[in-house]
């Protein structure tokens, strides 16, 4: 029976889904890096902004002589080009704030299980408390604490996410820590932090790896979160989560597009990185292969 459903469906995530999703995945990453290039227009440059044109439907012809091909938001701003300027920030800010999340989280895991005793205590309560609160409501605290900017709601980020990379990494250090190459490191008198970083953690960070991909995926979905609620990037930086949240307010006039198109952006980028995410984890976890 297995078998059989393995021949129908595939390996999860199931091959052509997940090579559309990595499809996917490389042209935002491509249209973002080659943003300044091919935007119509630049969101940043108010010179290159039409006020006498905001809100126009798809397909409009502007005053610059090309084509608003999604319509403009309510600022005058071309659709495409805040949705080319945003992928850059939304990515930027994501991959960030989960890399350095990782950094310290590594850290973390592998001193509370290296240490133990009031280190360990002290590390794993701290974590405990937090992974008791929802994620979103980590970060809401962080960035009403810090206050709205780019580089805050990375930090922010960071705060939200260090917790799980903890998590997951103690756990493995534990188990390296017992083993007979800690021991002879211990004995040779190697200073503890080559211990650390040049043996123990390179041991445990296999489970870490598998988490970098879908942490970055919940990055953008919580940055989108605090900006459309008005807690992340300034409304005046066309990330994702901002453009949408900058024609909520139009939605009810039937100016559709100003949220639509940044929405389905935002939702292909988080599905495709989710969909790579559990990939990478998939071959880099044996556990994952057993079907």
């Amino acid at each position: 029976m297995k078998a059989e459903i393995i021949r129908v469906l595939g390996k999860p995530p199931y091959g052509p889904t997940l090579t559309l999703s990595k499809i996917v995945l490389a042209a935002y990453v491509l249209l973002a890096l080659a943003a300044p290039a091919i935007a119509p227009q630049n969101p940043y440059d108010p010179l290159q902004i039409y006020g006498w044109e905001a809100s126009s439907p798809p397909g409009t012809t502007g005053s610059g002589g090309y084509i608003y091909l999604l319509g403009t938001d309510g600022l005058g701003r071309d659709i495409v080009s805040s949705i080319l300027y945003g992928l850059r920030i939304s990515l930027l800010v994501s991959i960030t704030s989960a890399a350095i999340a990782a950094l310290i989280g590594l850290t973390a895991g592998v001193s509370a299980a290296y240490f133990g005793k009031w280190v360990d205590v002290a590390i794993m309560r701290l974590v405990d408390l937090q992974l008791s609160l929802p994620t979103i409501l980590v970060a809401l605290i962080a960035i009403v604490t810090l206050g709205p900017g780019i580089d805050r709601i990375i930090l922010a980020l960071i705060i939200a996410q260090w917790a799980t990379y903890a998590r997951v990494v103690r756990g493995v250090a534990l188990s390296e820590t017992g083993k007979s190459y800690i021991d002879a490191a211990r004995l040779m008198r190697l200073p503890t932090s080559r211990i650390i970083f040049r043996h123990l953690l390179p041991n445990s960070i296999a489970p870490a790896v598998t988490l970098i991909p879908i942490e970055v995926g919940h990055a953008v979905a919580l940055e989108a979160t605090l900006s459309f609620l008005g807690l992340g990037v300034p409304i005046d930086k066309p990330s994702l989560g901002a453009t949408v949240a900058n024609g909520f307010q139009y939605l009810l006039t039937g100016q559709y597009w100003i949220s639509l198109f940044p929405g389905l952006a935002l939702v292909g980028l988080i599905a495709s990185i989710n969909l790579v995410g559990e990939d990478v984890r998939r071959r880099l976890d044996p556990r994952s292969r057993s079907i």
